[in-house]
């Protein structure tokens, strides 16, 4: 049985998750171009997701 593939997906407030691949993705998030086994993604958000804070947030600290 082959290994269940997951997406990297974001709002639009920057703020990430992964999804299984064989959904579709749930109204206000997007594919944020990366797929793979579930560690791997939840690797990938690790590496790019450095500031927790939801982007309009970040915008009004600016």
């Amino acid at each position: 049985m082959a290994e269940p593939r997951f997406l990297v997906v974001r709002n639009d407030e920057e703020q990430y998750s992964i999804w299984s691949a064989d959904r579709d993705l749930p109204a206000g998030w997007h594919d944020a171009g990366f797929a793979g086994s579930r560690e791997e993604c939840l690797a990938h958000v690790e590496a790019v997701w450095t500031d927790l804070r939801p982007r309009s947030v970040r915008e009004v600290s600016s």
